[in-house]
């Protein structure tokens, strides 16, 4: 049996072998450190038995995979803690997600939890921990499964088993807790030092609020002390940088109940942030011949069942508006690509007009579920920075560059330095979640493929993760605080093109289909402005601030002469704050600086008589005085220096 390693390197074994004796044998610390193997593109635990041929991976805390295998295992400790101390719970799901994991449970009737309850599950789930108990896979028939979770009288969990295969049913035991999973876990609970329970809240069983609501249990684990030390903090600084915070209190965005959940509103200041990104994107979109569309916010029903969006977005979609027209349904649109294919379509294409680029600020609009909702990052309605190129084969993997080129030079305006990217592939054993050929897709994931090789940028391939109708490469960003947000997003799509029958005529006077690039830089312009405020606490860089200098006459004698810079400054399209209220400058100064302006202009006698400003910048404090030319001459230079 031959042992594939990442470096290619080859090891021969007689029989069986664990990822455990594989990290043994390469070395002391991989032993150590090992958390679960990925055995030829899929996770399994250390202690799995491989008898084959395999590639693999052993996965440490600095592996996703690994991660994910450590608190997916933490959620079945925390549900084996909640077990003991509330028998009679039944379980739903409890996955691991981006930071820690979380349980869907259903507690004996008459029992609720709150925070107060929070120190008693850590400390049971500490005791379990240390006794380092073994998690063991277990394959069981359905029957067997069924009998198990009927016993204890498990509705939940007898759902699930309901829809799964026979020959497709794992549970995974520690000590006298057995839980329905397909894993992978550790090999033993003693692999986590440090716990916490963050949260709890309410969540209908499998998302659909039709069906009864459970609790919801989050927390996070890590393998050290110091590690969960350090979350906490930056769980502490989020707060303080939480977007929805710090857009009230920069007067930015807000959301009325009366419009509407997860509908934001866009107040002047937020506004002015949002059309200076879209006015940069246009820049560099026109740059690029990129043409710009506008289409409608709805969409004939039988638009989106041609696209598949329909089938495949349905249950996260706004109900179909009907017409007093019998049997005329439409809908509020989901997504813009079927709009873009009908443009495609509005005339006979030729190959000379190829590549067309059509892009478009387009809102579309999800039916979130409401206790999912969040801010700017999870709303019903959001705008899209969307485009989509059609283009010939042989144009495709230069086109994917050009737009891998747009996000990049995007990431460098806005000093996203920390970044990954990921390639996001279907899942070959879940087929059914996508549209289109085996040939369409095997094409599709090799243009991406080649194109993120050609870059020379390093990207993870994760199966699993492309749209429904073709693969993607998705750009990750970390923050300051280290948080990592998906933004920019380039999929490639032989699917849509077929399904509208899309053509053009090309040299040798035959029909040809193109291939559809769908490509958004920042996301949605409503998930990427949450970021921006996060990223930089509201410290907006100076091209994109609201208010970008604050004009403060001392007292009222001066506010002719303050007035008179406010129009100046105005007049060489410099966004100014005049205030004019009768207060003391020290106060004027500290509104500023809690609004977080970046340059003060302070106004006062000697500024009257010498025709000059005291200069004074956000965080730095005084800087001085300057002749009002050199001071105006200075904002423009900072504002073309800021965008670089």
């Amino acid at each position: 049996m031959i042992i594939r390693l990442p470096d290619n390197k080859e090891i021969e074994f007689d029989g069986p072998v664990t990822g455990l004796d594989i990290a043994r044998m390469l070395s002391k610390k991989l032993e150590y450190e090992a958390l679960s193997i990925t055995v030829n593109n899929e996770v399994w635990d250390l202690t799995r038995p491989i008898t084959f041929d395999a590639t693999i991976k052993i996965n440490t805390w600095d592996d996703d995979e690994g991660k994910e295998t450590f608190w997916h295992s933490s959620a079945h400790l925390m549900a084996h803690a909640i077990e003991i101390l509330y028998p009679g719970t039944k379980f739903g799901i409890g996955p691991a997600i981006e930071n820690g994991f979380y349980y869907d449970i259903e507690l004996p009737q008459g029992k609720t939890l709150s925070e107060n309850d929070f120190p008693a599950i850590e400390a049971k789930m500490k005791e379990l921990a240390q006794k380092k108990i073994k998690i063991e896979r277990r394959e069981v028939s359905k029957a067997e499964a069924i009998k198990y979770f009927s016993a204890k009288n498990d509705d939940l969990k007898l759902e699930l088993i309901n829809e799964l295969e026979e020959d497709n049913i794992t549970f995974y035991e520690q000590e006298n807790f057995t839980d329905l999973c397909r894993g992978p876990h550790l090999p033993h609970t003693g692999y986590i030092k440090a716990i916490k329970i963050l949260s709890i809240a309410g969540a209908y069983w499998r998302g659909d609020a039709s069906r009864k609501q459970l609790t919801r249990v989050y927390g996070i684990t890590f393998p050290q002390q110091k590690m969960l030390d350090e979350y906490l903090k930056t769980l502490e600084e989020a707060k303080k940088r939480d977007h929805r915070k710090i857009g009230r209190e920069l007067e930015l965005f807000f959301i009325s109940q009366n419009v509407g959940i997860g509908l934001p509103i866009w107040l002047p200041k937020g506004t002015i942030i949002r059309n200076n990104l879209e006015l940069l994107l246009r820049k560099i979109q026109k740059d690029y011949n990129y043409q710009t569309v506008i289409t409608p916010h709805i969409g004939n029903k039988q638009l989106y069942v041609t696209s598949g969006h329909y089938e495949k977005y349905k249950e996260s979609s706004f109900r179909p508006i009907s017409t007093p027209q019998e049997g005329e349904e439409y809908m509020l649109k989901p997504m813009n690509c079927p709009h873009h294919c009908e443009i495609y379509n509005s005339k006979l294409r030729s190959y000379r007009e190829l590549p067309l680029r059509l892009a478009e600020f387009g809102t579309v609009y999800r039916y979130e579920q409401s206790g999912e909702l969040h801010g700017l990052t999870r709303v019903r309605g959001f705008t899209q920075d969307d485009a989509h190129i059609f283009c010939t084969p042989a144009q495709l993997k230069d086109e994917f560059l050009k737009v891998m080129e747009i996000i990049l030079y995007i990431f460098k305006i806005f000093k996203f330095e920390n970044y990954m990217a990921q390639i996001s592939l279907r899942d070959p054993k879940n087929t059914e979640k996508y549209i289109g050929s085996e040939e369409n897709w095997e094409n599709a994931e090799k243009a991406i493929i080649e194109a993120v090789e050609e870059s020379g940028i390093q990207a993870k391939k994760v199966i699993g993760e492309a749209a429904f109708y073709g693969p993607k490469l998705d750009f990750m960003v970390k923050d300051a605080i280290g948080r990592k947000w998906q933004l920019g997003t380039i999929q490639v799509d032989y699917n849509l093109p077929e399904r509208f029958n899309l053509e053009y005529i090309g040299e040798d006077n035959q029909p040809h289909r193109p291939v559809m690039i769908h490509r958004a830089p920042f996301g949605s312009l409503e998930r990427f402005v949450a970021l921006l405020i996060e990223h930089t606490g509201g410290k907006f860089p100076l091209w994109l601030t609201p208010d970008q200098v604050a004009v403060l006459p001392i007292s009222e004698k001066y506010k002719d002469f303050a007035k008179n810079l406010v129009n100046l400054l105005k007049n060489n399209d410099i966004r100014v704050l005049f205030d004019d209220r009768d207060e003391k400058i020290g106060k004027k100064i500290r509104d500023a600086e809690v609004k977080h302006i970046p340059i003060m202009a302070i106004v006062g006698e000697n500024e009257v008589k010498n025709n000059t400003v005291s200069m004074r910048i956000h965080g730095k404090g005084d800087m001085g005085s300057l002749k009002i030319e050199e001071f105006i001459n200075y904002i423009k230079t900072e504002i073309e220096n800021s965008l670089k």
